[in-house]
């Protein structure tokens, strides 16, 4: 009987052995010179050695005996590898530790990666990568106002309000230029030119008999059309532009004279000379053009998507590369009314005192126009917290333990380096502000494998492999 019992105990023993081994199947089988080459049962070398077996609990060795991946178990042994991803990003994974076609290793996904209640696309960054990424982090908060800031670029051009042209209504010939070269400045009043025309002189010999008539026959009641001659000769004098002063020399003296003198009709400078000394010109041919520089329009070409924000009134402040360092202020005056089909961007006119002639035109500034800020607080992130892809804008809120989340936001007012947040994100939550985009691609790296690759069904390898992958 005592026989007995220890054939059944042994028995007993040799059963639970084999049923241990059997629940414990290897993973794979690898080369066993720890070469990244593995099969999915047993298999031998060309020199006749057996693939080594790889259990669950067995991490994967490459050439040296160094790890093929990043190991498996944590500290507490607790954590385990689902499957390999690409490093590339490509929707790629293998069950098994693999390197790709440039020999970088497969990354593990491990699966307290994707427990219950992550949410898709979060990404884990160890303390050491933290550091190296110098990953900064901003709380969000709520300020007392967001003031939106619509920032162009634009030229400057001269006031057309302030634009002359210099003409004469009668044919001559240039006698003489008192103001000959572009870019000088003159008042208004000023002697520019002197032209003998025929015609004007004809007018003021006209004039002048008329006068003498009328004072010959100023008694005569039989001749009273004397004083209407005399006024319809002072009235075309006036219609070819003969100013007052030389009508009252001419009045004074009684002698025509052959030069009539051309008048400049506003302050500014001269922007254009088409004319020299000895030159005929004919009627209401340009003499000068000239521009009064005391204010000038900077054409600012405005965003359609910021159009809204700029209303006539709004300050506007330009910086030149001229004067580096130098702000000049202005006031939005007028809004185009059409957009440019190439660009999308609407004109903006901004009128800017230019009281020391600095200012000149077709120099290019860049721009920023006030517009209206928040009605009251506003929750608010940095500028630099928001990832802008164009089609989405993203911020990366910090979970805490080295996880973030990526979050879409929907933005409102911006200025003074912040940004007001109208949707996804709540007073208190940390943003990150500093290598915000490296952890979005990884985080869109995790989210499309979830995506389109997803973790294998069932993680053994594929077909019998036993060459590099």
């Amino acid at each position: 009987m005592r026989h007995l019992s220890l054939i059944v105990a042994v028995f007993i023993v040799v059963g639970v052995t084999i049923a241990a081994g059997q629940e414990r199947k290897p993973l794979y089988y690898q080369d066993p010179s720890g070469a990244p080459l593995f099969a999915t049962g047993p298999k031998k070398t060309p020199d006749g050695r057996d693939y080594v077996p790889v259990f669950g609990d067995q991490p994967a060795s490459g050439a040296g005996g160094v790890t093929a991946a990043e190991p498996s178990p944590s500290a507490g042994g607790n954590r385990r590898i689902l499957y390999y991803r690409n490093p590339m990003g490509l929707a790629d994974t293998s069950p098994v530790p693999k390197k790709d076609s440039m020999g970088m290793d497969y990354a593990p996904v491990y699966a307290d990666e994707n427990a219950a209640g992550d949410v898709p696309g979060i990404v884990s960054v160890s303390p050491g990568r933290l550091q190296t990424l110098g990953v900064r982090t901003a709380e969000v908060v709520f300020r007392p106002t967001v003031a939106h800031a619509v920032r162009a670029t634009g030229s400057v051009q001269f006031d057309e309000r302030h634009l002359a042209t210099v003409t004469t209504k009668v044919a001559g010939w240039i006698e003489h230029l008192t103001v000959a070269a572009t870019g000088d400045p003159v008042r208004r009043g000023q002697v520019l030119a002197e032209i003998y025309a025929p015609d004007l002189v004809a007018a003021e010999e006209e004039y002048l008999v008329a006068a003498r008539l009328g004072g010959a026959m100023a008694g005569n009641t039989t001749h009273g059309d004397a004083g209407a001659l005399v006024a319809a000769s002072l009235q075309r004098l006036r219609v070819l532009d003969v100013p007052d002063d030389e009508i009252a020399r001419l009045r004074r003296t009684g002698q025509a004279t052959r030069r009539i003198a051309v008048h400049a009709p506003a302050d500014g400078v001269v922007i254009d000379k088409p004319v020299q000394e000895g030159m005929r010109v004919e009627p209401g041919q340009p003499l000068y053009k000239t521009a009064d520089l005391a204010d000038v329009w900077l054409i600012a070409e405005v965003q359609e998507q910021d159009l809204g924000a700029v209303q006539p009134g709004a300050l506007a402040e330009a910086s030149f590369v001229a004067f580096p360092g130098r702000t000049f202020t202005g006031t939005v005056d007028f809004i185009y009314p059409s957009l440019s089909t190439e660009t999308r961007t609407a004109r903006v006119r901004v009128v800017i005192p230019n009281p020391d002639r600095l200012l000149r035109a077709a120099m290019y500034a860049n721009v920023q126009i006030g517009a209206a800020a928040t009605a009251g607080p506003a929750l608010a992130v940095p500028i630099s917290a928001v990832i802008d892809s164009g089609t989405r804008r993203v911020v990366l809120i910090d979970r805490g333990g080295g996880r973030f989340e990526p979050r879409q936001v929907r933005l409102g007012a911006q200025g003074d380096d912040w940004v007001q947040v109208l949707d996804g994100a709540k007073a208190g939550e940390k943003v990150v502000t500093g290598a915000s985009f490296l952890i979005d691609a990884e985080s869109n790296l995790r989210t499309a494998l979830q995506g389109f690759a997803g973790p294998p069904a069932n993680p053994a390898p594929a077909g019998a492999s036993g060459s590099k992958p």
